[in-house]
């Protein structure tokens, strides 16, 4: 279970230097033990909920909204908006807000890949590293989701995704739904993002769940979501192909769980298995009754325990 709903007792802006304002929030017990949330999309932005998945009591948690999206500025911005701009922003709010050495590091779906990277990156900063639905943002990762492999689980849905492509544009949608969503008319990129939201919102659970459908449903939401999303999987999220998987051994020495959902659709079993393959130490859960979304029973129980299990550390 969720713990109860706590609100931050200190809130803030980044600023970066090169544009952006990168809204902050601490929660829980300011004499706990430091953790980092790292949201998924990109393009999502933080929600209440995910202040739950920690206990108040023991943790110090910084939850962040990523570049353009949630209450960071300026809105669907993709100028100076990449992997590492943000790992970048996670070592400055660490030292700058946290004030913390070390601090646990949890990530999902994309904050998977945003956690990855930073713990490559800066492994001796993590204390442990909590991940779940595992994308990795190879080629074959988003070919699956966003041009063919999901689209034969959802025929209905995909059908939606389609519909504002033409046709002859449909052999790269990734590149079809750029060109839309940087459209100079507004109302081109609007519905390009509501579409593009709404067959991740459609997919995200193993049953059908309307409160997760509508995830995205505000035009604000869906654009950020929508636009900052297509902009890391254009560039393959700026990152070598299969680089997070080849540089796991830099993991090697960081307590770690990985928490994947059997049948998860939009980030399949496959990355979290290469992932556990390179990285062996960490404890493994596929768990058999879940899709992709982190509140679903099954994966919601095992992160509370990962939390909790490292918050005695």
């Amino acid at each position: 279970m969720l713990y109860p709903a706590i609100e931050p007792y200190r809130h803030g802006m980044l600023e970066t230097g090169d544009g952006h304002q990168v809204y902050w929030e601490l929660c829980g017990n300011p004499q706990g033990k430091p953790a980092v949330f790292l949201h998924g999309g990109p393009g999502s932005g933080c929600s209440p909920v995910h202040r739950q998945l920690f206990d108040p009591r023991r943790y110090n948690v910084l939850l962040f909204d990523q570049r353009g999206c949630g209450r960071s500025t300026p809105h669907a911005s993709l100028d100076n908006n990449t992997t590492w701009h943000l790992v970048a922003d996670i070592e400055r709010l660490r030292t700058e807000v946290m004030g913390a050495d070390q601090w646990l590091v949890f990530g999902g779906s994309w904050g998977s890949t945003l956690a990855l990277a930073y713990a490559e990156a800066h492994p001796g900063h993590v204390s442990e590293l909590v991940v779940r639905g595992i994308f990795t943002l190879r080629r074959a990762e988003v070919q699956w989701f966003y041009q063919e492999g999901a689209s034969w689980l959802f025929p209905d849905h995909w059908e939606e995704y389609l519909a504002p492509i033409p046709e002859a544009e449909r052999g790269d949608l990734v590149a079809a739904y750029r060109k839309r969503l940087t459209s100079d008319d507004p109302a081109e990129q609007l519905r390009a993002a509501k579409a593009w939201s709404k067959w991740e919102d459609s997919t995200i659970t193993l049953l059908p769940s309307p409160r997760h459908q509508q995830s995205h449903a505000a035009d604000r939401a869906a654009l950020a979501f929508a636009r900052i999303e297509n902009h890391y999987f254009t560039h393959a999220g700026f990152m070598e192909e299969g680089q997070l998987i080849r540089d796991a051994h830099k993991l090697r020495g960081i307590p770690g769980t990985i928490v994947q959902g059997r049948y998860d659709a939009c980030t399949p079993a496959r990355s979290a298995w290469d992932l556990h393959r390179a990285w062996p130490e960490a404890e493994f859960h596929l768990v058999p009754d879940a899709g992709h979304a982190f509140d679903e029973p099954g994966t919601l129980a095992r992160l509370i325990a990962a939390t909790d299990a490292y918050a005695k550390r």
